[in-house]
């Protein structure tokens, strides 16, 4: 069985006191918690502070282009449904550049679990205001402050299909690794959306901002309620709720697909020249 040593990949270079860290430390805890060994899972990234969290956790991995995090993440599953894929992208490159992508994703119910980066900023491109900077906020690129509403992820992702919603708050890392192990259980696509303090270039958002906004949903709150969820995923000022805010089963991409329903993965089928070209004749 593997120690939680076992999960660490190279020194973080992150900025201290950066929220990502405390998204690392609750994945690896969530990880050992769960008794998967680091071969036995992939984690895709793009690029941006987030992306750089592949480096830094020893597993198999895959790091791509901005915004494109989530197409690499189903290729994977589609050549082999029986890997769990775990997909980390920023609130920039997830719902800036890749935000079709993203729809689309939720819309399939591929089996990939989304951890979303939520810092409100670009970090890694020095503090330009990503789609979910606060109006007001006053960024390097905007110093007369962030004229447009910011866009808040959680609706959309209801009203998108998505079958599993969470938010967490990266100061809190008992809850998160708790939310990660529930994003793991679920079989569909799963977002997770992590509010982590840029303490760099956000100086709005701070720890402080968060502990005194950030309230888990109670043990009374019913997840498949879509209407409930959907009013907790509105509040975005003084409350915000975390935790599951929606689950609900729905078949997936894969059982959806009659190539790989009930088969084997493609990686695990007969490969090779003949095969190719007995395809290729078919298209002739």
């Amino acid at each position: 069985m593997a120690t939680l040593d076992d999960y660490k990949g190279l020194k973080p270079a992150w900025c201290p006191g950066c929220g990502n860290f405390g998204i690392l430390t609750a994945f690896r805890r969530a990880m050992f918690e769960l008794e998967v060994e680091p071969h036995e899972f992939v984690v895709v990234s793009g690029i941006g502070q987030s992306g750089k969290f592949p480096h830094y956790t020893r597993c198999n991995t895959f790091n791509g282009l901005h915004g494109r995090t989530l197409p690499v993440a189903t290729g994977i599953r589609l050549a082999n449904h029986d890997l769990p894929v775990w997909a980390f992208a920023g609130d920039g490159d997830c719902y800036g550049e890749g935000g079709n992508h993203w729809l689309h994703a939720m819309r399939r119910n591929i089996g990939v679990k989304l951890v979303v980066h939520d810092n409100q900023v670009y970090g890694l491109t020095k503090g330009q205001p990503s789609p979910t900077s606060l109006p007001g906020m006053n960024v390097t690129s905007m110093p007369t402050g962030v004229l447009v509403d910011a866009l808040n992820p959680l609706p959309v992702a209801l009203a998108a299909g998505c079958g599993f919603v969470a938010r967490g708050f990266s100061g809190d890392v008992d809850e998160l690794a708790d939310l990660f192990k529930e994003a793991w259980r679920y079989r569909g696509f799963a977002l997770l959306d992590v509010l982590q303090p840029c303490v760099t270039w956000n100086k709005l958002n701070t720890y402080a901002w968060y502990r005194q906004r950030c309230r888990p949903v109670g043990p009374d709150h019913d997840p498949t309620d879509f209407d409930k969820a959907f009013e907790l995923a509105r509040r975005f000022g003084d409350s915000i709720p975390t935790g599951v805010l929606y689950r609900v089963e729905r078949r997936t991409y894969e059982e959806k697909l009659p190539v790989l329903a009930g088969g084997p993965p493609l990686t695990g089928r007969p490969q090779g020249p003949r095969r190719l070209e007995q395809t290729i004749r078919e298209f002739h």
